[in-house]
């Protein structure tokens, strides 16, 4: 219950982000003409032409209730024409969004706002996480269980030889028991190095990289010992940065067009955001999937094709390239946006936000 009143808390603060970086280009009502109670000066229309401010003030407490419907459900006509364009012309909706055509869309930092919270509440309610397969040799994965109980084992021991010791006055049988406690301790340690030095099946390596980042290798050593909790930390806490991926992936774009003057970084930041906005519409797509227990694996290969699709259509459009250009691009592009994800995981890690 705490979970689902937290994501719908999480839905309601996305829908007013997005609100809130959306141009306000609505109207409440009132007349024309009379004076701007924001800056004084005198209206010609509904809307004061210096700080744009409605002539229409709600001052009744109804209107309280009134502001909060507003600001969630603020995207109105724009959303149906900006999602269809969204999923089947992207290139057109980025063109025509450069270009200056803002008021027909929702803007692609509000929607993405949106779409991540929507996302990551929907995991929440319906308890979604990810988890990583069970990798490597079956001996392996029997060695590790064998020195997880040979650990339990140990502990048990301890307890008891702990208790002996409390309990006897006897210097000799006192030294005895000191010197099965301290084997005990040395065995417990050695296995404990060993499953260190093991790591999880498939993930060993992690533990083994040094980056000179202090908490950061802390943190992959974390994820040696337990990427599923890593995984679920990742997936509780990266919706409130994900918007770091923008600039992340701005460097990648540009690496596409070299030194070309018909594109600057605000036509790449549009690009990106509408692009990452399709991939986390794609992720509450798999996420509805889910309930319905269909394959992982039949998930992962759609994405795997519907993702770079999108991709070729998004840069053809938005660039007015040819094929064999977006083509080259979208290989290239998929594979820095993997490297981008990376980027962004390990900052989350090394930060201490997953540790």
């Amino acid at each position: 219950m705490t979970g689902e009143i937290g994501a719908a808390g999480d839905l309601a603060m996305g829908m007013m982000l997005a609100h809130a970086v959306e141009p306000h280009d609505d109207a409440h009502g009132g007349g024309a003409g009379g004076i701007c109670l924001n800056c004084g000066t005198r209206r010609a229309g509904e809307f004061c032409h210096i700080c744009g401010q409605s002539s229409h003030v709600h001052r009744s407490f109804g209107a309280i209730g009134h502001e909060l419907a507003h600001g969630v459900f603020h995207f109105e006509g724009k959303i149906w024409r900006t999602l269809p364009m969204l999923l089947f012309r992207p290139g057109e909706l980025t063109r025509r969004y450069i270009h200056g055509e803002r008021a027909r869309f929702v803007s692609p930092l509000a929607l993405f706002l949106f779409i991540i919270f929507v996302l990551f509440a929907m995991l929440s309610v319906i308890g979604a996480h990810l988890e990583m397969p069970e990798m490597g040799s079956p001996e392996a994965r029997k060695a590790r269980i064998e020195m997880e109980a040979a650990i339990a084992r140990n502990g048990e021991q301890l307890a008891r030889l702990s208790q002996q010791r409390a309990a006897t006055r006897d210097p000799a049988q006192i030294k005895a028991l000191d010197g099965r406690i301290a084997e005990n301790r040395r065995e417990t340690k050695m296995v404990e190095t060993t499953m260190e030095t093991l790591g999880v099946p498939g993930f060993e390596g992690l533990g083994q990289i040094h980056t000179g980042w202090k908490r950061l290798d802390k943190g992959l050593g974390k994820a040696a010992e337990n990427p599923n909790l890593i995984l679920y930390k990742l997936q509780s806490n990266a919706y409130k940065f994900a918007w770091v991926l923008i600039p992340f992936s701005l460097p990648f774009m540009w690496l596409m067009f070299p030194f070309s003057r018909r594109f600057t970084f605000y036509d790449h930041a549009i690009f990106v955001t509408y692009s990452l906005c399709f991939v986390s519409l794609f992720g509450i797509a798999l996420s509805m999937a889910g309930l319905f227990a269909i394959s992982p694996g039949l998930l992962v290969f759609v994405a795997m094709i519907l993702i770079p699709v999108h991709m070729y259509k998004q840069l053809r459009g938005a660039y007015g390239i040819g094929r064999f250009g977006a083509l080259v691009r979208t290989l290239l592009m998929f594979v820095c946006a993997n490297m981008a994800l990376v980027f962004f995981g390990a900052l989350l890690v090394g930060l201490g936000l997953v540790g």
